[in-house]
């Protein structure tokens, strides 16, 4: 039996359709829900699977994903930490990954902010392909390969935290992906894109079920999406990551 995965949108979202694509591609049965929707029917624990996608959520007034975050604690908060009782899994895309952080989905699921994505030191929008070192801690990137390549196009994608709270994250081994070059190695901007810190792209929660990520897994489902597969052809890493999730809850 496919597993049900609630994609949530609201103005400003535009990552939602391929999102749903890339679930039902990899086997689950996607429904596209605007937040108003959700506000008169309780629906979130019917499903096994939350993502939040990505896009530009209200516009990123006050900052990116910040009025949704609003949204999600005002009127999701109890359902949410019903669901995530219950190990449902969550994914968050770009400003996905912005709503979570500032609703305090991640990194502890507490509902309080403690680390944040803010504007890119570059100082304006970054839109290209990447590399991400990826870390087989999560359920999301189970079985991926240590060196993966995604799109990435946000303006405000640098992961900023207190030490103390990097340190923690670090050390529960929480770090999903950190951007690097086609050799796995760290580096400054091109190869991080937005002054992340750690060169940190995504993190996840203390039980690997909840991730959050920067770069765009729904864009490369395809091998013909890589820019440059007629030459030198590559796996669509993205279809791996819903596919995992699927996976995990059949």
């Amino acid at each position: 039996m496919s597993p049900k995965v609630l994609i949530i949108r609201t103005a400003g979202t535009n990552c939602d359709k391929e999102s749903l694509f890339a679930f039902n591609e990899a086997g689950a049965k996607g429904d596209l829900r605007h937040v108003n929707f959700l506000k008169r029917h309780d629906i979130i624990s019917d499903y096994q699977i939350l993502c939040i996608p990505g896009g530009f959520s209200y516009g990123d007034n006050l900052g990116a994903g910040k009025i949704l975050s609003l949204e999600f604690k005002l009127w999701f908060k109890d359902k949410l930490q019903k669901f995530i009782e219950k190990g449902g899994l969550i994914i968050g895309i770009c400003n996905g990954f912005q709503v979570m952080v500032k609703t305090g989905i991640l990194p502890d699921c507490d509902f309080k902010q403690s680390v944040t994505l803010t504007d890119n030191d570059s100082g304006r929008f970054e839109s290209r392909w990447i590399y991400l070192k990826i870390f087989d801690t999560s359920i999301w990137t189970k079985n991926l390969p240590p060196l993966i390549a995604l799109p990435i196009a946000h303006g405000e994608g640098k992961f900023y935290a207190e030490k103390t709270v990097i340190g923690k994250i670090e050390k529960n081994s929480q770090v999903a992906a950190r951007y690097c070059d086609k050799s796995s190695n760290a580096g400054s901007y091109p190869v991080n894109p937005n002054g992340s810190l750690n060169d940190i792209a995504g993190i996840t929660d203390k039980s690997g079920k909840i991730f959050g990520l920067m770069p765009h897994p729904e864009r490369f489902i395809f091998p013909q999406q890589w820019p440059y597969w007629p030459k030198n052809k590559m796996e669509p890493f993205g279809l791996k990551i819903f596919q995992n999730a699927v996976n995990y809850c059949k």
